[in-house]
C-alpha cells in the first residue's frame, strides 16, 4: 500500500543558496590568494650550493619582493650586483651600514660590533673546525650596504672575497631584490626561521611575510568550493532516501 508524499523545498532552496554562497566566496579566497602571492612573492631556483644547508642546489625559493630598506641581519636575501657577476644570488646579510664584522673570536664565533653571534643553520666542516669561517677577517660596513656571507662558508664566494674593493666586501641594499620566506620545492623545506642570533642587535630581526596567510587563504578557499560543490550530490542523495523512506 503506497501513500502520498508531501514535502517542502524549503530547506532545499535555503542549502542551495548557501552552497553557492560558499562557492562563491571560496572562489574568491581562492582566486584571491594566488593572486596575492603573485604579487608579494617570487619563486627562484637555487643555482650553487653556497646555502647549504639552508637551502641547497636546485630548490626552489620563494622571496618576498622587498625593498632594500627592508633587510635586516639574518635575511636571506636575493640581490644582483654587477661586481658579483650581474646574475640573481642568494646570501644571508651579516652586517648593516656602520656595523664592524669580524671572525672568529675566542670561541670561533662570527661578531657584529664586539657580539659574538650563534649561527645554528651552519653546518660542521672540518675545513672551518667549529669556526664561523675558515680564514679570519674584518671589515666596516658602509652606511646604505650590506655584508652578505653564504652558510656553507668553505666555498661561498660572498663578501669575504670582495674585502680589498672600495665597498669591504659590502654591496648596496638598492641590489636587493626580496627575502626568501620558504622552499617551495622540495615540499620538506617549509618556512625559513629568523635566526635568533641576531635578535639582541638593534634593529632585531625582519617579521615573517605574509606566506602563511596566502596558503591559508587558498586552502580555505578550496575547502569552500569543495564542500559547496559537493553539497548538492549529497542533498539530492538524502533526499530520495528520505521520499523512499515515506512511501510504505
Amino acid at each position: 500500500m503506497s501513500g502520498t508524499v508531501r514535502t517542502s523545498d524549503g530547506g532545499g532552496r535555503l542549502g542551495s543558496a548557501l552552497s553557492g554562497l560558499a562557492v562563491a566566496v571560496g572562489c574568491v579566497l581562492f582566486l584571491g590568494g594566488f593572486a596575492w602571492g603573485a604579487v608579494e612573492y617570487k619563486p627562484y631556483t637555487v643555482p650553487t650550493d653556497s646555502m647549504t644547508p639552508t637551502v641547497k642546489v636546485g630548490d626552489r625559493v620563494l622571496a618576498q619582493r622587498i625593498d632594500g630598506s627592508d633587510v635586516h641581519r639574518g635575511d636571506v636575501v636575493v640581490f644582483k650586483d654587477p661586481d658579483w657577476g650581474d646574475v640573481p644570488m642568494l646570501k644571508r646579510v651579516v652586517g648593516t651600514g656602520g656595523d664592524e664584522i669580524a671572525c672568529c673570536d675566542s670561541r670561533g664565533q662570527l661578531t657584529v660590533n664586539g657580539k659574538g653571534i650563534a649561527e645554528p643553520y651552519l653546518q660542521a666542516n672540518p675545513l672551518t673546525k667549529g669556526r664561523a669561517s675558515a680564514v679570519d677577517f674584518t671589515a666596516k660596513v658602509p652606511e646604505g650596504q650590506l655584508f652578505l656571507l653564504g652558510d656553507e662558508r668553505t666555498n661561498s664566494m660572498d663578501s669575504r672575497v670582495h674585502l680589498q674593493d672600495a665597498d669591504h666586501g659590502a654591496v648596496p641594499r638598492s641590489t636587493v631584490t626580496g627575502r626568501v620566506d620558504a622552499i617551495a620545492w622540495p615540499l620538506s623545506g617549509g618556512v625559513l626561521e629568523r635566526p635568533k642570533g641576531f635578535a639582541a642587535l638593534p634593529g632585531g630581526v625582519s617579521q615573517p611575510g605574509p606566506l602563511k596567510l596566502v596558503l591559508g587563504a587558498v586552502l580555505a578557499g578550496a575547502v569552500l568550493i569543495l564542500g559547496g560543490t559537493a553539497y548538492g550530490p549529497v542533498a539530492r542523495r538524502l533526499g530520495r532516501k528520505k521520499v523512499t523512506a515515506g512511501v510504505g
